[in-house]
């Protein structure tokens, strides 16, 4: 399967998910030795699950912020950086993830449609700020003073995305959509394929470990790490390496 070089596209919508920075050491979701092995999603990532027992939730976020402070960006956040630095037209990345590695590696143009790890919001005014701390029920906002409303600037399983709308539009106009390091099964990232087929436009390409679970929607498709794939491709797209045959 040939890899297309970038001169023909002027519009570029990269989506990323957890594949993306599972080398930098952070834990992914859906693998055998995922996230969701070691935690029921019920009890740490829905409004419920908080609503019961937020010193759990609180807990593991905790956790996972430390860890993210922890990782560094790689090759595959780099080169994504590279390619937003020098596409000649649109750009815009949309990940799933919660860590802010792809900021830490010179990424600009870049939505989180599941919020941000390293961000806390109120539940009582809506305030969001930045937080690197732990965080539990005790701990009151800093705008309206009372405690026990802060929560995690995330998106959990049955709240809406961020910023559908804008990413919607991005896809409708673009004229080649990248895929990286998601498995296909958490929507409504999971129907962006789709939607670039559907206006008809788009060349679709799918990089990541394995076949994700939407695999055949994809025209073109390479499989590996992300830190040896996303570096390669990129080159590619940006005329630093000869078409491949």
């Amino acid at each position: 399967m040939n890899v297309v070089t970038g001169n023909r596209f002027r519009s570029l919508v990269v989506l990323t998910g957890a594949g993306v920075s599972a080398e930098s050491g952070l834990g992914t979701f859906r693998d055998k030795d995922g996230l969701w092995t070691q935690y029921d999603l019920n009890d740490v990532a829905t409004p419920e699950g908080f609503m019961r027992n937020p010193a759990l939730v609180h807990a593991f976020y905790n956790a996972r912020r430390r860890n993210l402070l922890d990782a560094v960006p790689n090759a595959a956040h780099l080169a994504l950086a590279e390619l937003e630095r020098q596409w000649p037209g649109d750009f815009l990345l949309v990940t799933q993830n919660v860590d802010d590695l792809h900021e830490r590696a010179g990424s600009r143009d870049l939505l989180h449609m599941h919020g941000e790890l390293r961000k806390i919001r109120c539940e009582n005014c809506g305030d969001i700020v930045a937080w690197e701390a732990d965080l539990d029920q005790a701990t009151d906002c800093a705008r309206c003073r009372v405690g026990g409303y802060l929560r995690p600037h995330v998106v959990w399983f049955g709240e809406m995305p961020l910023y559908m709308e804008r990413v919607y539009a991005a896809l409708e106009g673009c004229d080649l959509f990248l895929s990286i390091g998601t498995s296909g099964l958490v929507y409504p990232a999971a129907g962006f394929v789709a939607e670039v087929r559907r206006a008809g436009r788009a060349h679709t390409v799918e990089l990541n470990l394995e076949a994700s679970d939407g695999h055949s929607l994809f025209a073109e498709r390479l499989y590996g790490p992300a830190t040896e794939i996303v570096p390669a491709y990129v080159a590619r797209l940006l005329g630093l390496q000869p078409q491949a045959s």
